[in-house]
């Protein structure tokens, strides 16, 4: 099964991004999913620690997928966004790396534990997955299943 298809080598797309939720953004007209991640969906809670006594730790619900798309939006900061498109996937959007300035904001995201690698699509962020897990970042500092398992169940 074989979901997106190959456009031109390293077409660009550059502009302001308007910021969709944690792994989509849209400039002008071209709606953009940032490629070997997976964010939160905007309607999913994930838990985060509040409070521990010696072993309890105690967490509280919170919407994992808003955290994301706002962390996107500041790292971005109304600056202009270069996209490298890498084909597309069976919902028409465009599959880019996409950089602001130097700065991966795929890697980002997946580094910093606001999303994870799409293990799926491509291996590419499971070290920086790996980094943030093991640095407890993001979503890793609590619990929470892969925004794919929350759409199966949720759809």
């Amino acid at each position: 099964l074989f979901f997106f298809q190959i456009i031109q080598a390293s077409e660009i797309i550059k502009g302001y991004p308007k910021v969709v939720d944690g792994d989509t953004i849209h400039i002008n007209s071209y709606k953009i999913r940032l490629e070997g991640i997976d964010a939160p969906e905007m309607k999913q809670k994930c838990k985060k620690p509040y409070f521990q006594i010696m072993f309890f730790n105690f967490q509280r619900d919170y919407y994992c997928g808003l955290v994301s798309k706002k962390k996107l939006t500041q790292k971005i900061v109304n600056k202009p966004v270069k996209c490298i498109l890498l084909g597309k996937d069976r919902y028409k959007r465009y599959l880019a790396k996409c950089l602001k300035g130097t700065i991966d904001l795929n890697r980002w995201m997946v580094r910093n534990g606001y999303a994870i690698a799409y293990r799926k699509y491509s291996k590419l962020y499971v070290p920086d997955e790996n980094l943030a897990k093991d640095e407890k970042l993001g979503l890793w500092r609590g619990t929470f299943i892969k925004p794919e398992q929350w759409r199966r169940k949720n759809k």
